[in-house]
């Protein structure tokens, strides 16, 4: 496996993108997202809900506002630090744990397993997805749901972007999109610049189409 194929497993990766993926805007959705969420799968009060790649908890902390019982996993310590700190802070009580979506198997049972944000299709080998696929229904309790949230090909076809750019405070970030192995594949790469320091990362993230996605959860 190269560098590029574990680009997930890169702490200066997420550091680097994290001003962008956590900006104020997207902070400031995290309320009416979970609601989408709760009256999308009709959650009765207390479920039990695992948010799996939590990142720094957005949706795990208003969760567990709403007074359900949350747990968030994530492979980036450095996420999981912060959203230990803003639950504290808040007063509420969803547990965080450091964990890669691929091992992290649940010894509770889950009403409901969450997979937010384009978090899934990271890995090299579709053989990966189908792992996490059967980690989340083992964590399930009978009658559970899992929803992962991603950019069909459908989609993706139709707002396909090829050079895009953000920019926090100081730090502007561009991005260079392409498509392979027939829209199976999004390549891209990252470039970050500061000053005169400039920092890249190559990510790929497996696309599927709805039946596609479909058949991989009903396998």
């Amino acid at each position: 496996m190269t560098d590029r194929d574990s680009w997930y497993d890169q702490d200066a990766f997420w550091e680097l993108v994290e001003p962008m993926l956590f900006n104020a805007h997207r902070l400031g959705l995290a309320k009416e997202q979970v609601r989408q969420v709760e009256k999308l799968l009709q959650l009765s009060g207390g479920a039990r809900i695992l948010d799996l790649c939590c990142g720094i908890g957005r949706h795990s902390i208003e969760l567990a506002d709403l007074g359900y019982a949350v747990t968030g996993v994530d492979r980036t310590q450095r996420y999981i630090e912060q959203a230990r700190q803003t639950a504290l802070e808040r007063g509420l009580g969803p547990v965080f744990l450091v964990g890669d979506m691929r091992d992290y198997r649940s010894p509770d049972g889950y009403d409901a397993v969450l997979n937010m944000f384009g978090s899934f299709g990271y890995f090299a080998d579709e053989a990966d997805d189908r792992k996490v696929v059967a980690n989340m229904y083992e964590a399930l309790r009978p009658g559970g749901q899992v929803l992962i949230e991603t950019m069909g090909k459908e989609i993706l076809a139709r707002q396909f972007q090829e050079r895009n750019w953000h920019e926090v405070d100081d730090l502007l970030i561009l991005s260079e999109q392409k498509i392979t192995q027939n829209w199976g594949r999004v390549e891209t790469r990252w470039i970050a610049i500061r000053g005169t320091e400039r920092i890249e990362h190559h990510v790929s993230i497996h696309s599927y189409s709805a039946v596609e996605l479909s058949s991989l959860l009903a396998d």
